[in-house]
């Protein structure tokens, strides 16, 4: 079965997150751990949390997958924003944990300019000190990024720092179709989706992927512009979208739209556009 969502608030707490991804026809959603923008993060009473595992479970909702703030930087050369990531890193394991996620997803961060290798070390010694002592059920993934500016997040990036920690079971990969196509992926091309199948096999390998950011792209591959559009409307459009979907390597991932929508059931449209393209497909 397709696991097709999207990102979802949490304001009004994870019942009601649950009930929205419910009438958008979604079975998966994300939501971002805390202020995406800042970093007050929300009590969860574990009430709220039972109640909506129960919602979830009636529903077949799942998997729920947290979103760290943009404001996290494992990579900063600042050593307040370093320390910052390093905080959030280790607080939001253990509240997402405890909230039923499967799994957490973080941009791996931005050396802003002092240089790839010093980033990777600042990446590498933070996930030593704030993932491994924390290390729980719930999967810790890192996002594929564009190339934009000094942002670190190429699949031989990730690759790096999974295995200059060891390789643990549960430090894993987030693709996402926007980033891939700015970092010069062009997914209109079948062959260029089993090149990135091929990359990722020879780097992170395939079992780390855990879950896929649906996204169209406002620009064409190799930009290094991480810019979405919403589905269908971007340079990937049904094609290349589709060739993603149904990629027999991709196909069984979570699926989260991240598209700027104007209200949240523009997401329910683009669920169903979506699956009339798989059914016309099939």
């Amino acid at each position: 079965m397709l696991r097709l969502g999207c990102h979802l608030p949490i304001t009004s707490g994870f019942v009601s997150a649950t009930m929205l991804a419910r009438a958008l026809a979604a079975n998966t959603f994300q939501f971002f751990t805390r202020n995406p923008r800042g970093s007050g993060a929300r009590n969860i009473p574990a009430g709220e949390i039972s109640e909506a595992q129960k919602a979830r479970l009636s529903f077949d909702i799942a998997p729920i997958i947290g979103h760290l703030p943009y404001t996290v930087n494992m990579a900063s050369p600042s050593e307040g924003s370093y320390a910052f990531a390093g905080m959030v890193v280790a607080a939001d394991l253990q509240r997402m944990e405890a909230a039923g996620a499967e799994f957490l997803v973080t941009h791996p961060g931005s050396h802003a300019k002092a240089g790839r290798e010093a980033g990777l070390k600042r990446i590498i010694a933070c996930l030593e000190s704030n993932f491994l002592p924390k290390a729980g059920k719930i999967d810790l993934l890192l996002e594929t990024m564009a190339g934009q500016g000094s942002e670190i997040g190429t699949l031989e990036d990730l690759a790096e720092i999974i295995s200059a920690l060891g390789h643990p079971a549960n430090l894993g990969v987030c693709l996402d179709s926007c980033h891939l196509t700015g970092a010069g992926y062009d997914f209109l091309r079948t062959d260029e989706v089993e090149r990135l199948i091929a990359v990722v096999e020879k780097t992170v390998g395939l079992p780390r992927v855990k879950a896929l950011h649906l996204n169209d792209s406002k620009f064409p591959p190799g930009s290094r512009r991480d810019r979405h559009e919403r589905i269908g409307k971007g340079y990937l459009g049904r094609d290349g979208l589709i060739n993603l979907i149904c990629h027999p390597q991709l196909r069984h991932l979570p699926m989260i739209l991240e598209t700027p929508v104007d209200r949240y059931e523009q997401y329910g449209e683009e669920i169903a556009l979506i699956r009339s393209w798989l059914a016309e497909f099939n």
